[in-house]
C-alpha cells in the first residue's frame, strides 16, 4: 500500500524534471485502472445543461419535428444509480469537442468579438475536430431515430443546446431562469452516415 500511495502522490505532483524522467514508469503503474485526478473536488461545478436534438428530412422533402436525443439516456442513468449506462457521456463529450480548441486562441477570439473585429479562423486541427464531432452527433442521432421517415430518412440535422443554469446567488429564487443558446449544425446525408 505504501508503494501505491507513493506512486499516486508522485503522479499528482507539479511538473518538474524528476516527474518528467519517471513519468512513463509511473503511468505504466497507474493506467488505466488506478488513475488519479481531482474531479472529486468539483473544480468546475455544473453550470449548464447540454444536449442535442435532431430532426430528419424524408425522401419526399418533408421534415420531422425535433427529437430529444439526450434526455432518454439521462432518465435511464438517473433510474439506475448502481450500474448506470455511460452512453450519455458520448453526447456531452462530443458537444465539448465542438469547441475544443486552443485556449489562448479562444480568448483572442472572444476579445476580437468584443472589439467587433474579424474572427480569427479555425486552425486545421480545430476544423478536423469540429467536423468529427458533427459527423458523430449526426450518426448517433440517426441511430436514435429508427422510425423517422418510415426508417428511411434522406438527411439529418442536429441542434446543440446549452441551457445556462441560474447563478448560485439565485439558488433560492424559484422564479430564476437561465438562458438557452442553441446551434443548428448543417444537414448531413443519411447514406453518408451509415
Amino acid at each position: 500500500m505504501g508503494a501505491y500511495f507513493t506512486v499516486a502522490s508522485f503522479s499528482q505532483m507539479p511538473l518538474n524534471p524528476v516527474k518528467v524522467k519517471y513519468y512513463d514508469r509511473v503511468n505504466h503503474v497507474m493506467q488505466p485502472y488506478l488513475a488519479q485526478n481531482w474531479m472529486l473536488f468539483a473544480p468546475n461545478p455544473l453550470a449548464d445543461d447540454r444536449g442535442i436534438l435532431a430532426r430528419a428530412k424524408c425522401q419526399d422533402g418533408s421534415v420531422t419535428g425535433f427529437y430529444d436525443v439526450t434526455h432518454p439516456y439521462v432518465k435511464q442513468t438517473q433510474a439506475d444509480r448502481f450500474f448506470p449506462s455511460r452512453i450519455d457521456r458520448l453526447v456531452s463529450g462530443t458537444i465539448t469537442q465542438l469547441d475544443n480548441g486552443d485556449p489562448i486562441l479562444q480568448r483572442l477570439r472572444d476579445s476580437e468579438k468584443e472589439k467587433k473585429k474579424p474572427e480569427i479562423p479555425l486552425l486545421p486541427f480545430e476544423k478536423t475536430s469540429r467536423e468529427q464531432a458533427e459527423k458523430f452527433m449526426s450518426r448517433y442521432s440517426l441511430t436514435q431515430m429508427p422510425g423517422a421517415c418510415g426508417g428511411h430518412p434522406a438527411g439529418i440535422q442536429v441542434r446543440v443546446y446549452v441551457h445556462e443554469l441560474p447563478p448560485w446567488s439565485k439558488r433560492k429564487d424559484h422564479t430564476a431562469q437561465g438562458t438557452t443558446n442553441y446551434l443548428d449544425l448543417s444537414w448531413k446525408e443519411a447514406d453518408a452516415l451509415k
